[in-house]
């Protein structure tokens, strides 16, 4: 039985106001504030709510979809795994502003990379109206502010821990957080003590590579959840790629706390792909030189080939630096590292070089350019410049505020922003839709990586893609038995992360390692790749028909 109580004091207090009308707001007043406590109100309790608050925004179906399964179904912890581009970081603020709205949320973590720090604050600030701070050094009031974005490395310093640690979240945000599978790090023992009512782990990578990985990142959000690790590894050990019947538990345990859209299923594939894969040829005195470095197998370890083999098929310059670094380290000079750098200096400009001026030269749209080595980043600036040709460099060595400041420089003046492997992860540059893979990963995630900086939620124009490789040599192997076999890149291969982290006897760059360094013969290196990548080709395809 519910006893209701009446207010005695109403009429009363109502008599007295209207007897001195002075102490009454106008109309208008009144007005105001009625649409004021209107707009503050929340009428109902599903639906997502904070859309009607964004209409500059155009949010698809599938983000707005994940927005509401977070907070209905899995009570605002859960981890955002969309494959690269669909908008995970547009998402986590939607679900963010929706609390907010609610009265749920007040203080506020993100973290995230130390370059992404600025780029989370001017997307909150301009697609959610919510104003978050970016602590320096030297300050410490993280009480004072309710929402806070910075890095974890920050955040875990002595002289900022012990406070932060100290405050009760409302909600914490990790981007990248693949970052945090391994449970011995500082980063992840830091993040596991922080106190929090809500969580949203970001990552492209979906979290079925190890079972240990998994067991850790779903510690965070929801720990006990699983058990404890010991009961977990044995109860799973022999779970594998096929959809046995533990692998089906796994998946169905993972779909109450992690949503992860498809590139196919999203409706984003109005921009395409244009790939173009570009065979190059080296001079009589390039190759000459390239089949020279093979004689450091006898005397050097196998890596030492290889990496030499690689920087060759980048630059000159690249090359060059390794064979210096190696003469300096040697007690003798080395006759035949002498001879290697000597020839060396007598190759022409690097034929990718001169082909990057050719597509430049055809085009006055803009081009990101990614290549492995500093070195030949170097180079390009340099070649780029002697053409009349302008250029910004990225990469993990610049501190956030010069990125940003590349960036933005990419965006309104120079023609091309010529970036190493830093450049493939967390920067949108939806306004370039051109990308240049001077050097191949070997890795295809890697290199999904990186077209996802250009062809992703906001792009709206056909992305273009060129893929150099030098003929007769371990990048013509890798372009033509994976990138080409696989055809990834028609389409994003939803699960070719997963599949590439498990193949058997290690995962996919260490088995391409294995196979070049260790091979005895053309032959044998081509027979060893063909099987590799048939196992791949296969299970893409097993899981294809599956889907």
């Amino acid at each position: 039985m519910v006893e209701i109580l009446h207010d005695q004091d109403y009429i009363e207090t109502l008599s007295n106001n209207l007897s001195q009308p002075d102490s009454l707001c106008s109309w208008d007043e009144f007005k105001l504030g009625y649409k004021a406590l209107q707009y503050r109100s929340v009428p109902e309790f599903n639906g997502v709510l904070s859309t009607k608050h964004l209409p500059h925004v155009d949010f698809l179906d599938h983000q707005i979809q994940a927005c509401e399964k977070v907070i209905h179904e899995m009570n605002g912890r859960a981890i955002l795994a969309d494959e690269v581009g669909l908008g995970k970081t547009l998402e986590a603020g939607l679900i963010l502003k929706e609390y907010m709205i609610r009265g749920m949320a007040k203080k506020v973590l993100i973290l995230t990379p130390a370059s992404l720090v600025n780029q989370w604050v001017q997307e909150l600030n301009e697609k959610f109206y919510i104003q978050a701070a970016t602590p320096r050094k030297k300050m410490a009031a993280w009480s004072d502010w309710d929402i806070t974005v910075t890095s974890i490395d920050m955040a875990k310093r002595e002289n900022h821990k012990e406070e932060i640690l100290s405050i009760s979240y409302d909600m914490i945000i990790i981007d990248e957080a693949h970052k945090l599978k391994n449970h011995q790090t500082k980063n992840y023992q830091f993040v596991k003590q922080l106190k929090k009512t809500y969580c949203l782990l970001l990552t492209a990578t979906p979290i079925q590579n190890n079972l240990s990985d998994l067991f850790n990142l779903v510690s965070i959000l929801k720990p006990g959840y699983l058990g404890d690790l010991a009961t977990f590894k044995k109860k799973y050990r022999k779970t594998s790629l096929d959809h046995s019947e533990s692998h089906q538990h796994i998946h169905s345990l993972l779909s109450k706390l992690m949503i992860r859209n498809r590139r196919k299923d999203t409706g984003l594939d109005s921009s395409k792909r244009h790939v173009t894969n570009v065979r190059l040829t080296f001079t009589d005195e390039e190759m000459d030189m390239y089949e020279n470095l093979a004689a450091l197998k006898s005397n050097s370890p196998s890596f030492t080939w290889l990496t030499l083999a690689k920087e060759l098929c980048s630059t000159r310059e690249a090359c060059f630096m390794s064979l210096q670094s190696m003469q300096n380290k040697q007690e003798d000079e080395s006759p035949l590292l002498a001879d290697l750098i000597e020839k060396l200096g007598t190759l022409p400009h690097h034929i990718k070089a001169k082909r990057v001026v050719e597509i430049m030269e055809k085009s006055e749209e803009k081009f990101i350019i990614f290549t492995e080595y500093r070195a030949s980043q170097f180079y390009l600036q340099w070649y780029l410049q002697q053409h009349g040709i302008t250029s910004v460099p990225f990469n993990g060595k610049f501190k956030k505020s010069k990125r940003d400041w590349m960036k933005q420089l990419f965006r309104t003046k120079a023609q091309v922003m010529v970036a190493t492997e830093a450049g493939s992860e967390g920067i949108n540059l939806q306004f370039c839709n051109n990308m240049i893979n001077y050097d191949l990963p070997w890795n295809p995630m890697r290199l999904e990586q990186r077209i996802g900086r250009i062809h992703r939620f906001g792009q709206e124009k056909d992305v273009h893609i060129y893929n150099f490789a030098i003929e007769n040599t371990i990048e013509d192997q890798i372009l033509n038995l994976l990138y080409e076999k696989i055809e990834m890149f028609k389409t994003a291969v939803g699960d070719l992360d997963n599949i590439l982290e498990n193949i058997p006897g290690g995962n996919f760059d260490n088995q391409i390692q294995s196979i070049m360094s260790q091979s005895e013969s053309q032959g044998e290196m081509d027979i060893k790749l063909k099987n590799l990548v048939s196992y791949v080709e296969h299970t893409v395809n097993e899981r294809r028909e599956l889907s």
